[in-house]
């Protein structure tokens, strides 16, 4: 996508494209160290959060982003569930991704049934999807892209609500299972445009269209929900 990025490694996985076999959470203190040496040292343009697993990685995240990077738009990926549905987010943390972390975020990006956990309501339509992603903006979040890969369809349908006004970006549903990461690459793709200086709409659209093209060319990986093809 035309950026250079740097990972703060919050959990080391062992998992396939069937199941998450085993997580080990990396401690707090660590993946905060490991955020300061790079923004201290790099900078940055923007920020992504995705797997943060516990309310003590949540907090220092935050602490860290308060102190190195006070300014710089943050794009939060709720990550609660994995594809195979394991969870990934303990229940205890909720309250402070809610609370905490959607009201620092420059964008959230939830899918139906994320948006429906932190918002406590049902997302199962377009209607749904608006006022969970206008509830998400009276939380403190700038902006909300809420995924309709969820919402049974022939096409997908994702809304990009901010308080101006709200944007769709729709596909062909695709039939196939190779889709895993899709929401983890998307809100990467957008923050690496929010980086390069893009509007939040154009990012959207040209992550959009990535995340499109990375699954109609997903290589077939693995038995399971294969990975997409980052290199489209």
């Amino acid at each position: 996508m035309g950026v250079y990025a740097m990972s703060a490694v919050t959990a080391v996985t062992a998992q396939d494209t069937h199941r998450i076999h085993r997580t080990l959470h990396v401690p707090p203190d660590l993946v905060a160290l490991q955020m300061r040496t790079a923004l201290e040292d790099l900078g940055a343009d923007a920020i992504k959060t995705g797997m943060l697993c516990t309310r003590a990685t949540i907090e220092a995240v935050l602490e860290t982003v308060a102190g190195c990077a006070a300014g710089t738009p943050l794009i939060v990926d709720p990550v609660l569930t994995a594809s195979s549905g394991e969870t990934l987010l303990e229940p205890d943390a909720d309250a402070t991704l809610r609370e905490r972390l959607v009201r620092r975020a420059y964008l959230v990006t939830p899918n139906a049934p994320e948006a429906a956990r932190l918002t406590g309501r049902p997302v199962t339509n377009q209607n749904e999807m608006l006022a969970a992603g206008r509830r998400m903006l009276a939380m403190g979040a700038h902006a909300a892209l809420i995924t309709g890969g969820h919402i049974g369809g022939a096409v997908v349908t994702d809304l990009l609500i901010t308080e101006a006004e709200v944007r769709e970006f729709a596909a062909d549903r695709l039939d196939t299972p190779h889709t895993h990461g899709t929401g983890c690459t998307l809100a990467s793709a957008i923050a690496a445009g929010i980086a390069k200086g893009q509007t939040l709409i154009d990012a959207t659209a040209e992550g959009h269209a990535y995340v499109q093209r990375a699954i109609r060319t997903a290589p077939g990986l693995g038995g399971g929900r294969g990975p997409l093809n980052h290199l489209a």
